[in-house]
């Protein structure tokens, strides 16, 4: 401790007795501009004040200095922001010492008005000054001595904003990640600027000339918000040089803390180059309605649920309930919000959502305000072997959660369906395509809980994205496996995704109920180009390096998903890129509710065939007998 006080307490010393010269010089100044047009230049009387007071008022405004803080913080560290500070300490230091002259009149003759005005100015100017020439000498010098011996290449910054000049100072604060040669910036008004003494070299269109005129190591992408279709151009332009791309986070990224550029500086991932808009709310506000409220989020520790969970702590609920069968995942959510999040109104509960008892007792202990339904069971290949399980979770349990939420008094129940519930023609489609069905009765049962639904495509990263698998595949080598060279689908971010269905979720209270409300994903897209993206951001050529090998479309897959059914049409809400699906003809409750009963029976005695009958059954009102028949082949 010793050790680590002595170099504080003399670089606290030096600055002390730097000040105190400082301010003598400053007082001698001022005499001397005081009667520079004297012939004589300074009057003996006043000469005989000067050498009189001069250590006076250097120890005197040495000690006003400290008190006021100045001696706090270490000069190389000095900024614009410091100014003020001294201006405030040489402000009051004059003050002190006018006062102390007017009334105590040490000297014969009193000290000229005009002297201590020069004295004031003097001392800022020379305080002022000596601060920022150390910084320059021991930063500014410093950061370019090692910026030379260190540096790691050249870095070319794309974005010349406030993320881009934050880039640009982290590397000339850390040169070991590289030396900014330039920017790039599509703002026309930008070209041929300088900004932190880098320039502006010309925008997106001319990044391969420069890129081939400069030659740099490495690309950063310095635009949170910038679309895919940019960081798609910049990936490609660089990947044809063999330019190593990184990227700052995204804007969801960034509202999850601080950016320091050594931590969250990031190779490009495939959600960066989608080519689509990203989406963009303020949570704050479209999630207001959940603030001081008790949420309940089921399948808390899945992708879904988790980011679910992320994003309404941030609103700061009364208290956020955490329901997941699966104790590892609920235990990684429940630590991450609490340790990672400080967010410590949190209850984690082990529960099984198809359980009646168990979901009841939940219920009645937290008396939920809002309920959202993310657990589900969601890959296709799986369920298609497990048709019992898949109705059980996503269906059967669907109803449960609804109705347990309902019983306790919850204000608004919200289920997180899927593309796949449309025209369903695989079991976890058809179950979710239920799931629906269910929460549309079950508004009509308990009309005092508004019911939603929320349908998306496929979200990037999740549990059942190809995205996992796609990179799992790289990683082996491949071959990089693609059931169609046609196939389409629909993709977003998982953060993206969960901030549409929060703001979903409030739109049902201008509504009747019962509601199914549809996520406007953008373009579909193809799979086998996603897949071609994937192995080009792992640094390799498809086919050349990767194989990409067509598997054939199995029993019950489409082609291409669609996000309304044939008998449903598309109605414009009150927030952008949320609209809401209108049936023609409204599922009847004593049917849906005659089929549930029989469901359950034959889940009860593990009937596969009949179940998948009366699956058939449920959701023949939506969909032509092609259809139909194509979910009991796949059943």
């Amino acid at each position: 401790m010793n050790r680590l006080r002595a170099p504080v307490l003399r670089h606290r010393i030096f600055q002390l007795a730097a000040d105190a010269a400082l301010a003598a010089l400053a007082f001698y100044l001022a005499f001397e501009i005081r009667f520079i047009d004297e012939p004589g230049g300074i009057p003996d009387r006043y000469v005989e004040m000067l050498t009189g007071s001069i250590v006076f008022v250097a120890l005197g405004k040495t000690a006003i200095f400290g008190l006021m803080g100045l001696h706090q913080k270490w000069w190389r560290y000095f900024n614009l922001g410091d100014i003020w500070a001294v201006i405030r300490a040489c402000c009051v230091a004059s003050a002190v010492l006018i006062a102390f002259f007017v009334l105590v009149k040490p000297f014969p003759s009193p000290m000229p008005r005009s002297i201590m005005i020069y004295d004031l100015v003097f001392t800022i100017g020379l305080l002022v000054s000596a601060r920022s020439i150390a910084r320059f000498l021991f930063v500014e010098r410093r950061m370019r001595r090692r910026a030379k011996d260190h540096s790691q290449g050249d870095v070319l910054v794309v974005g010349a904003g406030s993320g881009g000049q934050m880039v640009v100072r982290e590397l000339r604060l850390n040169p070991e990640l590289g030396r900014p040669i330039g920017f790039v910036d599509d703002d026309a008004r930008k070209k041929g600027m300088r900004l932190l003494g880098i320039e502006v070299l010309g925008g997106t269109e001319e990044l391969g000339g420069i890129l081939e005129e400069l030659k740099p190591q490495e690309v950063v992408i310095a635009i949170p918000s910038a679309p895919g279709a940019i960081r798609g151009k910049v990936v490609s332009a660089c990947r044809e040089r063999g330019i190593r791309v990184r990227t700052l986070p995204t804007v969801f990224e960034l509202l999850r803390g601080g950016v320091q550029l050594t931590q969250q500086l990031r190779e490009v991932q495939v959600e960066d180059v989608l080519g689509r808009e990203p989406v963009r709310m303020e949570l704050d506000t479209v999630g207001s309605y959940l603030r001081d409220k008790i949420v309940l989020v089921t399948g808390a520790g899945g992708s879904i649920g988790s980011e679910l969970s992320r994003q309404i702590a941030r609103v700061r609920p009364r208290l956020l309930v955490l329901v997941d069968q699966a104790e590892d995942n609920l235990f990684q959510i429940d630590r991450e919000l609490t340790s990672e999040w400080h967010f410590s109104a949190v209850e984690a509960v082990l529960a099984d959502c198809k359980e009646g008892e168990r979901m009841l007792e939940v219920m009645q202990r937290f008396r939920p305000d809002v309920v959202f339904h993310a657990a589900a069971y969601k890959h296709v290949p799986l369920m298609e072997a497990n048709p019992l399980e898949a109705v059980r979770n996503n269906t059967m349990a669907t109803r449960v959660t609804a109705e347990t939420a309902a019983v306790a008094g919850a204000e608004r129940f919200v289920l997180i369906s899927t593309d796949k519930a449309v025209d369903p023609r695989t079991v976890m489609g058809a179950s979710k395509a239920m799931a629906e069905m269910v929460v549309r009765t079950a508004a009509a049962k308990y009309p005092t809980t508004r019911f939603v639904s929320v349908r998306f495509g496929n979200v990037l990263g999740s549990s059942g994205s190809v995205v996992p698998i796609f990179r799992s595949q790289i990683e082996r080598g491949g071959p990089v496996t693609v059931t169609h060279p046609e196939m389409t689908r629909y993709f977003m971010t998982i953060p993206e995704a969960v901030q549409l269905v929060i703001r979903a979720a409030d739109l049902g209270e201008d509504t009747g109920g019962g509601d199914v409300f549809v996520l406007e994903m953008g373009e579909p897209v193809k799979i086998v180009d996603l897949a071609r993206n994937m192995i080009r951001l792992a640094g390799l050529e498809p086919e050349a390096d990767i194989a990409i090998e067509f598997t054939g479309v199995r029993p019950g897959e489409q082609l291409h998903e669609r996000l309304l059914a044939d008998n449903e049409r598309s109605e414009p809400t009150a927030a952008p890129r949320i609209t809401r699906a209108v049936r023609s003809e409204p599922p009847d409750p004593e049917q849906v509710e005659e089929t549930m009963r029989a469901l359950r029976e034959l889940i009860d005695s593990g009937d596969e065939a009949g179940l998948a009958e009366r699956v058939v059954g449920v959701i023949s009102a939506g969909v032509s007998p092609e259809t139909s028949s194509g979910v009991t082949e796949s059943l």
